[in-house]
């Protein structure tokens, strides 16, 4: 039944269909090719048709920029703006005296850390418990929530704008 002859026509066709594959590979490739030369690409400049100023480079980078007096942002915050900014924070912040996922944040300005009565709060928060949440303070906070204090349970990525953060504190100075 399964002489020689079958299995020779059966191998010549596994590789005949590999080598239609290799060369469909070899014709695609050709025909498509995406980038320039052979190469990959790692350490070559690509000539560009055409060049846009954007002006990037005559721009400093946020890391470049004087460092601004958080002070200074905060005496000039609009709270109507933090209000805005406070939608992020709603999902797990309440302001109406009661707890969500997060503690509440009623009277957050200048009030103690952790003291919250009946929040469980995180091991790195307890242990702040003796500093209070001054404007600068929160303002760290919500810039990296687990670069300043590692261990939170915050899972928020934090807000990278300064004037964000800034009109936040203003609009939670304003919430009784």
């Amino acid at each position: 039944m399964f002489d020689t002859m079958k299995l020779t026509k059966a191998a010549g066709a596994i590789c005949g269909s590999f080598l239609v594959f290799l060369l469909a590979g070899w014709a695609g490739s050709a025909l498509y090719t995406v980038g320039h030369g052979g190469g990959h690409g790692e350490g070559e400049e690509i000539a560009q048709a055409y060049s846009i100023d954007t002006g990037s480079e005559e721009a400093p980078t946020e890391e470049e920029a004087a460092p601004v007096d958080f002070a200074v942002l905060l005496a000039s915050a609009d709270p109507a703006e933090g209000e805005t900014v406070f939608r992020k924070c709603s999902a797990c912040h309440k302001l109406d005296g009661n707890d969500g996922v997060g503690p509440h944040l009623n009277g957050v300005v200048n009030r103690a850390k952790g003291s919250i009565a009946g929040f469980a709060y995180s091991e790195a928060l307890a242990a702040m418990s003796a500093d209070s949440w001054t404007p600068e303070n929160i303002a760290a906070f919500i810039e990296n929530p687990k670069g300043y204090m590692p261990g939170t349970k915050m899972a928020f990525a934090g807000l990278p704008k300064a004037e964000d953060r800034a009109n936040l504190v203003a609009y939670l100075s304003t919430v009784p």
